[in-house]
């Protein structure tokens, strides 16, 4: 039996998204991470932004745009998301209609920005559903940023949405938040994690998601030059904060976060091993390298075996036998 099948109830088989999501607004930029993902393959996920990225006065030409590239030869994996205006932008609307009517049949996700409480999301997501309905197309899934009080206060209810596929930390916007209380060292890539403050809304971020099955993306790092502050970021947030996704704002991130991410050759050594022994014993308890294992552990075994499948080549028999 397929360890997903094995493993997971058929209510619960895990959903891996790639681990990176790459941010662009600038209508050069945007097409230059369209055809960066199309060399690389489906190993990070493309957000066209329409809230950052739109001109004032500009908001319905940029929609369009967006939708356009969306809808293009450009998106050769189907992995491309649009970040809107926030609900209570007199914009959030009009980009909701536009990337529907033009592009809903392509787009990977709809992200939501600033909510200031679970109701926002809420009723986004009741707006965008019924936008979908009313052009007799699929309703996308919904991500949304946590990026003020009042969301974090509710982030439970908010991670339970039925929509709702992934979050992000917003560290800017959260700390700017804070009236200057919180230290604009917080923002860095070093600071964000020494802060008690934003580490709490991490932790509290990323224990939500995974209580609903849902993906926690961590945010920015904003010294895009400085590869080894990226990767120290990316780890932690990996290893220490559980999050499972990692925002890029610059292509030269990309690889940085993909890697680590990625598990080391080691631990998918062990993990092909295990899986592979606990198959051929029917998923029943093994002993495999002086040490017991059972289903929860080959749960934790196949998650990572899952997520090395998003990021890196797995050998061919693995391939094969249950990715083909």
């Amino acid at each position: 039996m397929h360890p997903r099948l094995a493993l997971f109830e058929a209510t619960d088989l895990p959903k891996r998204l790639p681990v990176c999501d790459h941010y662009a607004g600038v209508p050069k930029l945007m097409e230059k991470s369209l055809a960066l993902q199309a060399a690389k393959g489906p190993v990070f996920d493309v957000t066209l932004d329409c809230e950052d990225g739109a001109p004032i006065g500009g908001e319905a030409e940029h929609a369009a745009l967006v939708a356009e590239l969306v809808m293009s030869k450009a998106n050769a994996h189907g992995r491309v998301g649009v970040r809107v205006h926030g609900f209570d932008h007199p914009a959030f609307a009009d980009d909701v209609h536009t990337l529907l009517k033009r592009a809903g049949s392509s787009l990977a996700y709809v992200m939501l920005p600033k909510p200031r409480h679970a109701a926002d999301v809420e009723a986004a997501c009741e707006s965008i559903q019924q936008t979908a309905l009313s052009l007799g197309v699929a309703m996308p899934p919904v991500h949304a940023l946590i990026e003020t009080h009042g969301a974090l206060a509710q982030v439970q209810r908010i991670a339970a949405c039925p929509a709702i596929e992934s979050l992000s930390f917003g560290l800017m916007d959260f700390v700017s938040a804070h009236r200057g209380a919180i230290g604009a060292s917080a923002m860095g890539a070093v600071g964000q994690f020494a802060h008690p403050l934003v580490w709490r809304a991490k932790l509290e971020i990323s224990a939500a998601c995974h209580a609903q099955g849902i993906t926690p993306s961590h945010g920015v790092v904003t010294e895009f030059k400085d590869r080894h502050a990226l990767a120290r970021a990316a780890e932690r947030a990996s290893d220490e904060l559980g999050y499972t996704r990692m925002w890029s704002i610059h292509p030269d991130q990309i690889d940085t976060i993909v890697e680590a991410f990625s598990p080391s050759a080691a631990e998918l050594d062990l993990a092909i091993e295990v899986i592979q022994a606990a198959q051929a014993q029917d998923w029943g308890p093994i002993q495999h390298r002086h040490v017991l294992h059972d289903r929860a552990s080959y749960r934790y075994f196949w998650h990572l075996i899952e997520r090395a499948a998003l990021t890196q080549q797995l050998p061919g028999e693995v391939q094969q036998l249950w990715f083909s």
